[in-house]
């Protein structure tokens, strides 16, 4: 009898059981005009959190209990949704006039005097803060102060050098493009970034350019361009551009990856760890069987999830990620070493061994200073495994400890500000972010006197090498990966033209004034690579010269006049003392006729972020005017 009513009771149960179904729900976020990317939807039940794209719109996978939507975007009043039996939904949300009403613009002279409570410090009126957030802070409890302590290293900006007396440039690449996502996600939240926040080459280098192919044993291309720079038409615009071999997928060595993840307290926010966890499991669907990947996490100490797992059990993999949360202090020293440990136990060799350590930086307990954490990094690196960065959040942010990790790490820095980043990153570009095609890049480039009076680098001020470092192989320079491209770009003074930009130095007494023409007169500069292969310890040099065959700039590539309205943009955001005739007027006008196929939408983003970045700048005018005027009075 009782085993009678124990079945009938399973029974019961079974029928009664009904399997949690889902559906998805796709949608748009606007302000009542405009749409708002980078927005963040969240489910009350399931807990999934997706963010809408550069067109405001989205898509979300439900349960039969999840009930509402939370939608959230900087500067505008959280709603939420209640979940009905449609599929579509039309969301209009409303700025938050209270938090917007107190702004602070950080580096560009204009404040207002807010005390700020919580981990905040108090800001006198008109004084800038070094490293710290352009943002929106509120005067409110400390239970819902916004943190600002980002911080940025800060940037020298390039000087003009006279060739005659300095003729070689050298730096190493750099294919990071943290920095103008970093941007976007600053303008999208209605505020301009602070100015060091803005690395001019890692805003070009974001966008894809269509360079020729290598076509030899080399795994790079050097491709180059000339005309007149649009912000002074007397002065020339130099492209040099690197094209890394594309290197199919199913031809890529073995993964042997180690996702190496902050969970601390800090990182409990919508835009951190479930964005961090959505990002991880699209690129746990890029791996194959014969890819490894182990995730260790930290905080208040450090510990391994999952052991090294095969590629092809996708189900394991995400389910060890579902299970993340966050909590504690940040011991990050403790986690670098534990991943690079699990990393050098399950070594592939020829294959691709990499730590991706995904965090917003803010570590605090252990090796915590920028040193400490560069030491820990380069002695990693000896051992053949690399190093990609993947930064989330706001607020505490600290983007100058993330590059410098990146840079010493032989690996790439990427900041991930929505789900359409994640996508771009780690499954659009999943060869060149994981697998490197050349180690140790550096260029050296040599001006003939002759042709150019002054050179001016536009960017990579923290990529500068000493000429003889260009031919000391034990010098760490950057890695370029499967398809990747490089641009950079120099701003020539050409002989004849005044120059008011340099510094002016009186003439040598010992050195010839007088260039005796040479056999390579009618070449402007000479470009020289140097590369060495992902396993190798001696460099290989490539060699190109330049002729002086100036194009007109409307006949140039869309490769160029791209890339010129980018860094044009980047001048006027950093408020450099080399923008010269540049406006938001002709950055809009050179990208709109520049876009070519735009396959991603990248380049109309580009544009959109640029129109906003006007109007802001217009308001930011405005705002000082006025507080100008009520000092008068």
């Amino acid at each position: 009898m009782k085993k009678l009513l124990l079945s009938l009771i399973a029974l019961v149960l079974l029928v009664s059981f009904k399997p949690a179904t889902t559906r998805i729900i796709t949608g748009i976020v606007t302000d009542g005009t405009d749409a708002l990317p980078g927005a963040a939807i969240a489910t009350n039940n399931s807990k999934q959190v997706v963010a809408t794209n550069i067109k405001g719109e989205f898509s979300i996978t439900i349960t039969d209990k999840d009930t509402e939507l939370r939608v959230s975007y900087i500067g505008y009043v959280s709603q939420l949704v209640k979940i009905g039996k449609s599929n579509k939904i039309s969301i209009h949300l409303i700025p938050d006039s209270k938090s917007l009403s107190e702004v602070i613009v950080a580096g560009y002279g204009v404040q207002k005097k807010v005390t700020m409570t919580g981990s905040v410090s108090t800001v006198n009126a008109a004084s800038p803060l070094q490293g710290r957030v352009a943002g929106v802070s509120v005067n409110r409890s400390k239970s819902n102060v916004v943190r600002n302590d980002e911080s940025y290293a800060a940037i020298n900006e390039n000087t003009f050098h006279k060739a005659k007396n300095d003729p070689l440039s050298t730096f190493s690449i750099d294919v990071d493009v943290a920095s103008y996502t970093n941007i976007r996600r600053f303008i999208n939240g209605g505020n301009l970034p602070p100015v060091d926040a803005v690395r001019i080459e890692e805003m070009i280098n974001y966008f894809d350019y269509s360079y020729e192919q290598p076509k030899g044993n080399d795994p790079v291309n050097i491709v180059t361009e000339i005309a007149p720079a649009p912000w002074n038409n007397k002065h020339k615009l130099v492209q040099i551009g690197l094209q890394a071999k594309t290197i199919p997928t199913v031809n890529l060595p073995a993964s042997n990856l180690v996702f190496l993840i902050d969970v601390s307290g800090s990182m409990n926010d919508p835009n951190k760890l479930p964005l961090l966890v959505s990002s991880f499991k699209l690129l746990t669907d890029q791996l194959r069987a014969k890819d490894k990947v182990a995730i260790v996490v930290y905080a208040g100490n450090s510990g391994v999830v999952l052991p090294a797992t095969s590629g092809d059990e996708k189900t394991r993999i995400k389910e060890a990620l579902d299970k993340l949360s966050a909590g504690g202090s940040t011991a990050g020293g403790q986690g670098i070493e534990l991943a690079y440990k699990i990393a050098s136990e399950n070594f592939v060799k020829g294959g691709n061994n990499r730590v991706i350590l995904a965090t917003d930086g803010d570590f605090n307990v252990g090796a915590s200073n920028d040193v400490e954490m560069q030491k820990l990094i380069e002695e990693k690196r000896k051992t053949g495994i690399f190093l990609t960065v993947l930064g989330y959040g706001m607020g505490n942010y600290k983007d100058s400890k993330m590059e410098i990790l990146a840079d010493k790490g032989n690996g790439n820095y990427a900041y991930i500000d929505n789900l359409t980043e994640a996508r771009k990153v780690l499954v659009n570009e999943f060869g060149g972010t994981l697998f490197t095609v050349a180690k140790d890049v550096k260029l050296q480039i040599e001006f003939n006197p002759s042709k150019v009076q002054s050179y001016r680098l536009i960017g990579y001020e923290n990529r500068l090498l000493n000429k003889e470092d260009f031919n000391d192989d034990k010098k760490d320079a950057g890695e370029i990966g499967s398809g990747h491209t490089v641009t950079a770009l120099y701003e020539i003074i050409p002989v004849g033209i005044k120059d008011d930009l340099s510094d002016s130095v009186d003439d040598l007494k010992y050195q010839k004034t007088n260039q005796s023409k040479s056999d390579h007169s009618d070449e402007i500069l000479t470009v020289k690579l140097r590369y060495k292969e992902p396993s190798g310890n001696k460099s290989k040099l490539l060699t190109k010269g330049i002729i002086d065959n100036a194009l007109g700039f409307n006949a140039t590539s869309d490769n160029f006049r791209f890339a010129a309205a980018v860094a044009e943009f980047g001048m006027i955001l950093r408020k450099s003392s080399f923008k010269q005739n540049a406006t938001f007027e002709q950055v809009i006008t050179l990208a709109e006729n520049a876009k070519g196929k735009d396959k991603e939408g990248y380049r109309s983003e580009f544009l959109s972020l640029v129109k906003s970045a006007k109007l802001m700048a217009k308001d930011l005018l405005s705002i000082k005017d006025k507080l100008i005027m009520n000092e008068e009075n």
